[in-house]
Order: structure tokens, then C-alpha cells, then sequence
């Protein structure tokens, strides 16, 4: 299966605040915010939703096409992520503008409160579908995630027009996005991602009841936080999958997308809905017990004893023979 990942591409800078945000907001006085917060930790890493999807996938020993634009300081980046298994042969390299950088600061509640700077990615605009297919073959689904928001809307009216499966990953755009944008992203996307506060964003933005937004979409995929996720698919009962229990809460920055990249993975072997949310699960588990979007790491064995423990042993069989047998890193 060729799944293109579009996506922005970005550096990491993640700070860790020892106290709660909470105990600095003064009721009443929210509209004049003015705040500063001494952290104990700063660390750079890789990252970047569409990178942290695809690196999720190549890890599980897929091969997706990432698409999207980075600086001229993307050398190092791309030797990383053709090592871990994705093709790069595809991004728009800027010769202006540095790749994007995302600060994010987190609170011992997990907590985030976070910054962008888009860089190259406001190149993205640019990328053009077509061109990319010629060389690849045409995408057996591509996956639409936060980026330009140009580039997001064209590359979704472009999957239309050329008859591409598509999912909709709108998620921290849409806070920019006006309601009717939103529809633009999700109508018509065989599948769609959000968590629980994105849906509500969702609805209030566009004006759609639930029920109206889910049936712009053939399937919804809800993440659910500690609580798992569930898919919610036309004429057939929801599916909810519990999180394998994590052997430490590190830092929560890039599990939704670890989640998707298990979830396409799934697809991608054709072992059916509840097991990709399952594998989702167990790869946003990985990623939340790491500092760093792309700094988990597991082996098959390893992978499918967790994966038992959790989900039982029939479950644990059907996705045996897709494992890859290398250990990422």
C-alpha cells in the first residue's frame, strides 16, 4: 500500500516547567495574561507532524512518502529519516528559510502550552500532487495533516479531483482555520482524526452536529487520551480500544501522531479497524514513555509481548507476520 504523509516538518525545542500552569492564571484577569515560566529542562529534538508519522511507520517497516517543505538546514534531518525507512526523495528544500521550529513548554500535569514558527513550511503552497505521482505512482491514500494551510486545502482539493483516498488530520490548525476551511479539510475524507476537544472545536467552528460532521466522512477515528481511542464507522458498531499501560509517563509532545502512524500501518497490512487502532495505541504507549517525537525505540519481541499483555494473544497473531524483524534506532 503507497500512503503518501503530508505534513509540516519542524524542530522540537521542549521545556519542562516543574509547577502547574493553572497556578499562575488569576481568575478574572485572563484577558490580561502575562506570564513567564523558569524551566528545569530544555531539549531539541527532530520532529514535526509529518515526519513523526512517517517515522512511526518506517519503524514498523513501511516505507511512506513524506511530502511537505523544509529549510536549508535539512541535511542531518533527512539522513535520519531515509535511515529509519522514508522516502524524502519528495520534499521541497527551501533556499531562503530555515526548517520550522515548535516550542513547547510542559507542566508536571502534562500540560503544554506551545509556540510555531512556520519557516520553510510556508513554502508548501508550492508542492504540487501530481508531479510527485509521476515518479511514485499514484498514493493509495494520503494523509493530510497540519501544515500550510494552503497547502492543506490544496492538497485535499487535489485528492478529489484525482479520485485519492484520503484522511483528514486537521487537529492544531484548526484553532487558525476559519469553519468554513474546516469543511474544505474534511469533506468527502475516508477517514478522519481528532481527539475529543478538536471535535468539539470542530463542530463549533463549522456549525455541524455531530452527527453532520461524521457524515461528511466514511470513517472517524477519536482519540480518547488515557483512555484509548474509538472508530466510528457507518452501519457498523463502534469500536473502542483501551492504551497498554505505559511503564512511565515522560512527555505527552507527538503521541497522537505515533498513534496515527500505528493506526495507517494497520491499514496498510489490512488487518481491519480495531486492530490498527490497537497498534496506534501501542505505538503512542512507546512514544509517551520517551522525550522526543522520534526517540522511541522497541524490537518485534518486545513489541508483540506488550501488544499481547494488552490486547491478548489472537490479537498479538494477527499482526505477527507484518512486524518488521529489525529493531529501530
Amino acid at each position: 500500500m503507497r500512503v503518501a504523509v503530508a505534513g509540516s516538518v519542524g524542530r522540537d525545542h521542549i521545556m519542562t516547567f516543574p509547577g502547574k500552569f493553572t497556578d499562575s492564571l488569576v481568575e478574572g484577569s485572563l484577558d490580561k495574561v502575562s506570564l513567564s515560566f523558569l524551566v528545569d529542562s530544555l531539549d531539541i529534538y527532530r520532529g514535526g507532524i509529518g515526519p513523526n508519522i512517517a517515522f512511526g511507520m518506517g519503524a514498523l517497516g513501511l516505507n511512506p512518502i513524506l511530502i511537505g517543505a523544509v529549510g536549508k538546514d535539512w541535511a542531518d534531518y533527512d539522513a535520519w529519516l531515509s535511515r529509519h525507512g522514508v522516502d524524502t526523495g519528495h520534499v521541497k528544500i527551501s533556499t531562503t528559510q530555515y526548517t520550522a521550529t515548535f516550542m513547547v513548554t510542559t507542566d508536571q500535569d502534562l500540560n503544554q502550552i506551545a509556540s510555531f514558527f512556520p519557516g520553510a513550511m510556508s513554502e508548501a503552497r508550492e508542492i504540487e500532487l501530481a508531479p510527485i505521482m509521476a515518479k511514485t505512482g499514484k498514493f493509495d491514500l494520503i494523509i493530510i495533516s497540519p501544515d500550510d494551510p494552503m497547502a492543506m486545502l490544496r492538497h485535499t482539493e487535489t485528492a478529489r479531483q484525482l479520485g485519492i483516498p484520503f484522511a483528514a488530520d486537521p487537529s492544531q490548525q484548526m484553532a487558525r482555520m476559519s469553519g468554513d476551511e474546516i469543511r474544505q479539510l474534511v469533506t468527502g475524507a475516508d477517514y478522519l482524526f481528532l481527539n475529543e476537544y478538536e471535535l468539539a472545536l470542530a463542530m463549533q467552528k463549522t456549525g455541524w452536529s455531530d452527527s453532520e460532521l461524521y457524515a461528511q466522512v466514511k470513517v472517524r477515528i477519536i482519540t480518547l487520551g488515557s483512555n484509548g481511542a474509538k472508530v466510528e464507522e457507518h452501519g457498523k458498531e463502534t469500536i473502542t480500544v483501551g492504551v497498554p499501560q505505559e511503564e512511565a509517563k515522560v512527555d505527552p509532545t507527538g503521541v497522537g501522531d505515533a498513534f496515527r502512524s500505528g493506526f495507517l500501518a494497520g491499514l496498510s497490512w489490512g488487518v481491519g479497524h480495531e486492530r490498527a487502532a490497537q497498534i496506534g495505541s501501542m505505538l503512542a504507549t512507546y512514544c509517551i514513555e520517551s522525550k522526543g517525537t522520534q526517540e522511541y525505540r522497541f524490537d518485534r519481541a518486545g513489541f508483540l509481548k506488550r501488544f499481547s499483555a494488552a490486547y491478548g494473544e489472537a490479537a498479538a497473531a494477527d499482526i505477527h507476520d507484518h512486524l518488521h524483524p529489525r529493531l529501530i534506532g
